[in-house]
């Protein structure tokens, strides 16, 4: 591993986790092109550090967290299944050769086209989360499967999930017992604790509700073969939105789910099987943007004051979309990390003004010399940046890719 300070213009790095592979600083340092880069070796060694630390949980991979075919196949070499939110991700994940039952329709927003074409790929495993999605199932997909969300707070998440998705604790049993009534199997309930999750008492009190909602069931004659557990799994490279480094726990997470689902199984009048769905988790500190400076700028705001603007070619619409809720490490490899620096806004290069971090939060110190045409790496950046690309908004295209590997292929 790249030790702190060694990478060029790098400010130092809080935690090993926020330190990028040698593999990925080489591929990095390597290319003169604007590009995400993944590592895949090290997504590999993310997962395998899951399934020690919780061998008692399947992994399916949120394919919305990163839609890149050499990633999901690399998962799927280890063993991953696949969460999907789409017919067109359920295709993509079947193209990695994992067996149908190892993917499921994880969205419970979905028309009856969707579902349809779902049953027709032959997934079988449906979330719900409301009696007339049920209906909807059991129209298009005779005799699936359905697990139930539950709805959670989304507190302690940096991206909350709590009003889209999701059902009370008191109609969950009513939409199992629908789907029963409809042919279907009520076959398992899950929650999503929102995205990069920083507590562990969210998990708790998702385990409190999904223990509830199993008795509840019981008292129905509806057992239950399996629970998910979702998404919400921290990445652990982040900065805040303010510069400062986000510090999951995650060995209190880890405890406290191998805890619930030792009580989950205890109290539950049949065995338990327990999936969950990582995404950011597995892939966010081990892929990266490379990008270039466009230009930095000092200019006098309305108030009177100074400001300076560092304008990157990358940015909320092609690579940097969650500059909302964090702000990514940078570093710039052709500057030295002692070289003065100032205090700038870190924009995008689009004529939107969303396009942009750092105003009114923590603002990021840069080399004070950077010139247009300067690279610019940004870390811990594998989760979602391929997702949400536009096609070429103010015309600027979409972030090719590469994958690499420790031998250096790609």
């Amino acid at each position: 591993m790249t030790h702190q300070n060694e990478l060029p213009g790098a400010t130092p790095f809080d935690t090993p986790s926020a330190i990028p592979s040698d593999t990925l600083s080489a591929a990095l340092a390597a290319t003169d092109r604007d590009r995400i880069l993944f590592d895949l070796d090290g997504i590999e060694d993310r997962y395998a550090d899951l399934r020690r630390e919780l061998p008692q949980v399947a992994v399916r991979f949120a394919v919305k967290a990163c839609p890149v075919d050499e990633v999901l196949a690399a998962l799927a070499g280890r063993g991953a299944g696949f969460d999907a939110a789409s017919p067109q991700e359920i295709a993509q994940a079947l193209r990695t050769g994992v067996p149908v039952g190892s993917v499921h329709y994880g969205n419970t927003v979905k028309s009856d086209r969707s579902i349809a074409e779902a049953h027709r790929l032959g997934v079988r495993d449906f979330a719900t989360d409301s009696v007339a999605d049920v209906a909807a199932i059991a129209r298009h997909a005779p005799g699936a499967r359905v697990f139930c969300r539950l709805a959670t707070s989304g507190t302690g998440a940096l991206w909350g999930l709590s009003r889209k998705y999701g059902c009370s604790v008191r109609d969950a049993p009513v939409v199992l017992a629908a789907a029963r009534a409809a042919g279907l199997t009520p076959a398992g309930l899950s929650v999503h604790v929102g995205s990069q999750q920083m507590t562990a008492g969210a998990w708790r009190e998702a385990f409190d509700s999904l223990a509830g909602v199993l008795t509840a069931l019981d008292l129905r004659g509806i057992h239950p073969d399996h629970v998910n557990l979702g998404g919400g799994l921290p990445a652990l490279g982040y900065l805040d939105r303010h510069g400062q480094p986000l510090d999951p726990p995650l060995d209190k997470i880890l405890a406290v789910i191998r805890e619930g689902t030792a009580r989950l199984q205890e109290a539950a009048a049949r065995p338990l099987d327990f999936v969950m769905e990582p995404g950011r988790h597995l892939v966010a500190d081990h892929g990266a943007v490379r990008a270039h400076v466009a230009r930095l700028t000092t200019r006098q705001q309305p108030g009177g004051e100074r400001e300076n603007w560092l304008y990157l070619s990358c940015g909320k619409f092609n690579g940097l979309y969650e500059m909302d809720a964090l702000q990514y490490r940078l570093v710039f490899p052709t500057h030295r990390p002692d070289a003065p620096r100032v205090p700038a806004v870190i924009a995008g290069p689009t004529c939107d003004g969303d396009d942009a971090y750092g105003r009114g939060h923590g603002l990021v110190q840069v080399p004070e010399a950077l010139a247009s045409g300067d690279p610019v790496w940004a870390l811990s950046a594998g989760a979602y940046a391929t997702s949400y690309l536009t096609l070429g908004f103010n015309g600027f295209p979409p972030l090719g890719y590469d994958c690499v590997r420790r031998s250096g292929d790609r």
